[in-house]
């Protein structure tokens, strides 16, 4: 396994990709509470014996948004990665739930 860099970080051996450092601080911060709150939904549809797939989905839409899934955001240029998390927040806006 790589060494960790700019690019990826390592957590008990698994290496992991790191946020987009280029995302405006604003976005981050919307896209990480999104992914918060549906990490917490998930959690909370476990305990309830509900089904987790929506807020799964919530999830891998704000880590795509995040740069942390799908095309790697090294590889876009900037217009690339600002659809990636403006078409992130349409999703996550539009399917917003007060969870």
């Amino acid at each position: 396994m790589s060494e960790p860099d700019e690019h990826f970080f390592v957590v008990d051996g698994r290496r992991w990709r790191r946020e987009d450092p280029h995302l405006p601080s604003e976005v981050a911060e919307e896209l990480r509470s999104h992914l918060g709150r549906a990490r917490s939904a998930i959690g909370r549809a476990g305990r309830e014996g509900t089904d987790p797939a929506p807020y799964r989905a919530r999830v891998s839409a704000a880590k795509h948004g995040l740069g942390e899934r799908g095309t790697p955001w090294w590889e876009q240029d900037d217009d690339e990665r600002r659809e990636r998390y403006e078409q992130a927040l349409r999703t996550l806006r539009a399917d917003d739930d007060p969870t």
